[in-house]
């Protein structure tokens, strides 16, 4: 008997699994909403749509007075120099810590096949990414709100500890996006470098980080963007910037210099995307 086409071929059903996924996928949006306490009803009612337009209302038009500019732009200057320098010193961090994650110049990958290394060695190596693995998982664990708070508390109030805080974090994330990058590179240039008798930090100096500095370049830049919205809320825990401003001014109810202070936070954090996409178009 001969096989029937190709195209008349019967595959198997596969709509009961489909179905059973989306039957999982709505039964968890229902009992999250549940969870989260989320009322539709409460929020686009009548009462509710009203005393929204109410506090809207209230905050037009902007306050323009120049101390109230003045502040905001006060304000603005330390927001973009916490994230500034916070970003600065994340890399620092991230760079570092991502090197010592990367297992192919640790204990195996290439560079090591055909070799026998030493037990003593190898479980270093292991120790050293282990060790970096978890410095990672607990500095991008902790957001960067609980990072001022705990910096606050240790070093007083002001722009220091939002620039410790955004620093740490920022670490964290960017020591593992970077570590991912190193461990992508291609390793032909590597085995060539090391077919010469390169050292292993030749290997890392001149065949893995020219590889991996565009996206370095890049992920940096996406996080400085990032970093500038995080700055500008942790003032509310005494960490400076805008978001100091914007706490006082809603606990005093100021509403036109809180819509003063929003707007100030909207043109920075648009002039840093700008600086960022011009910085990246060039660079990377």
């Amino acid at each position: 008997m001969s096989r029937p086409p190709a195209a008349m071929t019967v595959r198997p059903a596969r709509a009961p699994a489909s179905w059973a996924i989306a039957a999982a996928a709505v039964a968890l949006v229902v009992w999250s909403a549940h969870g989260a306490g989320v009322d539709f009803v409460t929020l686009f009612g009548g009462e509710a749509i009203r005393q929204i337009g109410l506090y809207v209302a209230r905050l037009f038009p902007p306050d323009l007075s120049p101390v109230a500019l003045r502040a905001a732009a006060v304000g603005a200057v330390e927001t973009f120099a916490i994230s500034f320098v916070g970003s600065l010193l994340s890399v620092m961090i991230a760079l570092p810590l991502a090197i010592a994650t990367m297992r192919t110049l640790l204990y195996r990958g290439a560079l090591y096949e055909g070799q026998q290394l030493h037990a003593s060695r190898r479980l270093a190596g292991v120790a050293v990414y282990a060790a970096a693995k978890a410095i990672l998982n607990v500095l991008r664990t902790i957001p960067e709100i609980v990072w001022a708070l705990i910096f606050v508390f240790m070093v007083g109030l002001g722009p220091f500890p939002g620039v410790l805080a955004l620093g740490l974090h920022t670490g964290g994330v960017l020591g593992k996006l970077f570590g991912e990058v190193l461990e992508d590179v291609d390793p032909r240039p590597l085995e060539a470098l090391q077919a010469t008798g390169a050292t292993r930090r030749q290997i890392l100096l001149y065949g893995v980080l020219p590889q991996a500095a565009p996206q370095f370049l890049s992920y940096a830049l996406y996080r400085w963007e990032v970093n500038i919205r995080a700055a500008a809320i942790m003032g509310f825990v005494g960490a400076g910037g805008l978001g100091s401003q914007i706490h006082i001014a809603i606990s005093l109810f100021l509403e036109q210099q809180l819509l003063t202070l929003i707007l100030a936070v909207y043109v920075i954090v648009t002039l840093v995307d700008a600086l960022s996409a011009w910085l990246r178009s060039r660079l990377v």
